[in-house]
């Protein structure tokens, strides 16, 4: 899994303080984008995230490229629906000569089962070849194709969705592809904008579990990964 931070809003702190602070300021965005002291940015940005005032956090963006990925993790990931989303397409793209997958951990661990996988893939590939040999068109071929197939995809969300998306997909009980995606973007972001970002994760990171008889019993600890 490749994962890059393509773009952001410059400056999101401040731009998410900007759009606090007009509310109740004679001057203009512009003017207060300019001029506001550092502490005064942190001291608006305190009581946004105090407050549960989140609608200014949607000021400030991140678009991300992901790359080497499932379509087991992209059918969760566009479920966000406040973000846009652009994906690799199975009906204009063409996988001549078979076609990239992601094997899960669980999977390569048992012989037997990786096989059994290896075998259905080459199936599958076999299959997609046939159809486009034969003619059929590539949005008609794609049908063979499984959830396994690899894919890319470019995101963007606003902060909000962001907080939500890490509330979501960093929890321990969350699908481990799509969390480990969840951890690579917070990693992208949390430099960018470290005080709106530092409790950001799993919600056992700054309180409770609310997944009551279905929690896994165990607070969140961050895996590292090379």
């Amino acid at each position: 899994m490749q994962v890059e931070l393509l773009n952001h809003t410059p400056d999101p702190e401040r731009a998410i303080a900007t759009a606090a602070r007009l509310c109740y300021a004679p001057v203009g965005a512009a003017e207060l984008m300019e001029t506001m002291p550092e502490e005064r940015v942190r001291s608006v940005l305190s009581t946004i995230m105090g407050s549960g005032h989140f609608s200014t956090l949607e000021h400030a963006s991140y678009t991300f490229a992901i790359d080497g990925v499932s379509r087991v993790l992209t059918h969760q990931l566009v479920r966000h629906r406040l973000a846009s989303f652009n994906q690799q397409s199975q009906r204009y793209v063409r996988f001549e000569g078979g076609f990239p997958f992601i094997t899960p951990p669980s999977i390569q661990e048992d012989s037997e089962a990786e096989a059994a996988f290896q075998e259905l893939m080459s199936a599958s590939a076999k299959a997609y070849q046939r159809l486009l040999d034969a003619g059929i068109p590539a949005e008609d071929a794609r049908f063979v194709l499984p959830n396994a197939a690899e894919t890319k995809i470019v995101v963007t969300m606003n902060v909000r969705e962001l907080l939500h998306f890490f509330e979501l997909r960093c929890c321990n009980r969350a699908q481990w592809e799509i969390q480990e995606l969840a951890l690579k973007m917070l990693d992208l972001v949390r430099p960018t904008a470290p005080f709106i970002f530092m409790d950001a994760g799993a919600p056992c990171v700054h309180g409770s579990c609310p997944e009551g008889k279905m929690t896994c019993g165990t607070p969140f600890s961050r895996i590292v990964r090379e």
